[in-house]
């Protein structure tokens, strides 16, 4: 009897030494999936030209001087269709079928303009993005907010 009891603690300690493995392991994982919401955007605003260069003279030259750049930091390309970029009066440019590629920024103009693979245009006529403060807004096509840019005093 004390053989079988000898195995059954053998088995039970090697049981217990697995879990605690286990345990161990899965432990850095847990932990990482807590910070998921401090990680950057896959898809991020890098840069915004708010301020177009020289006089404000609502020409198209000025307009497309003003300017808002979006970064895809994966190693996919992502298709933007149906996301949105908006400032905080609510002007809002709509993605058509535009594919980010990997690790690849594209310059979003205010003004008219033929898009490419590298720039687009929201063929506005008046300014978008306020000089002095604003916020622009990059939301996905199921309308959750990707990443934001704030300059200047918050309204």
């Amino acid at each position: 009897m004390s053989s079988t009891s000898s195995s059954v603690r053998r088995i039970a300690a090697t049981v217990l030494a697995a879990g605690a493995v286990v345990g161990a392991a899965a432990l850095p994982a847990a932990a990482h999936d807590g910070d998921r919401h401090h990680q950057r955007p896959r898809v991020e605003i890098s840069r915004v030209q708010a301020d177009s260069p020289g006089r404000d003279d609502r020409s198209n030259r000025s307009l497309n001087s003003e300017w808002v750049e979006i970064t895809n930091t994966t190693r996919d390309g992502i298709n933007l269709r149906g996301w949105t970029l908006r400032d905080s009066d609510g002007n809002r440019y709509r993605f058509d079928n535009v594919r980010i590629g990997a690790r690849a920024t594209i310059r979003i103009h205010t003004g008219n303009g033929r898009d490419t693979r590298t720039d687009l245009f929201q063929d506005r006529r008046n300014y978008v993005w306020d000089n002095n403060s604003d916020t622009a807004t990059l939301r996905d096509d199921r309308g959750r907010t990707v990443d934001t840019e704030t300059w200047g005093r918050r309204r």
